[in-house]
């Protein structure tokens, strides 16, 4: 496969070489993000940046944590949160909600240049008490999968890929190379 995946992010690197069971070409840059709530807009304009750059086909991804009593919130703004106010104060501004449900997604985009195709996975759960765990990145910590006891932190890189938002969109983009070669 001679497409590269855009990122500075080598923890997203090394899942979507897991979920994809391929050693992929990276180029390890840090794209502006578009300020929107939306990851399927957001990669959109990852997408066409990152071709513009690098003249090459490639891949893009984004994703985010959307809390239900928060109307979706931060959804694709979930790092500026995390840098900005942390995975304890998330929790705490939870504890005011009528609920903890949430759900993360995640928009992988395929440009060639000609088109950008997106491809979204989708994983329901709920916000921890209080972050826990050692593993992965940004707010693994506080997320909780819809039938889980455990945080993403929580799980082996093994574990989150098998029921990870990441490991839908790739398993999508990898269906949709494999049909279109």
């Amino acid at each position: 496969m001679d497409v590269c995946l855009v990122t500075s992010n080598m923890h997203k690197l090394k899942e979507a070489e897991y979920v994809l069971g391929v050693k992929l070409k990276y180029i390890n840059y840090e794209l502006d993000e578009l300020q929107s709530l939306s990851v399927e807009r957001v990669v959109k304009h990852k997408a066409i940046s990152a071709y513009l750059r690098f003249k090459r086909p490639l891949l893009v991804e984004d994703t985010g944590l959307f809390i239900y009593s928060l109307g979706g919130f931060p959804g694709a703004l979930i790092k500026c949160l995390v840098q900005s106010a942390g995975t304890e104060k998330i929790c705490r501004i939870v504890d005011s909600c009528d609920s903890r449900g949430a759900y993360a997604k995640t928009a992988v985009a395929f440009s060639n240049g000609k088109k950008i195709k997106v491809f979204v996975g989708r994983i329901e759960g709920s916000i921890a008490l209080h972050p826990k765990g050692g593993n992965g990145f940004g707010w693994d910590s506080i997320f909780i999968p819809k039938g889980s006891m455990h945080t993403f932190a929580e799980m082996s890189l093994q574990e989150k890929s098998r029921i990870s938002m990441r490991r839908k969109a790739f398993a999508k983009f990898s269906k949709f190379m494999k049909n279109n070669i």
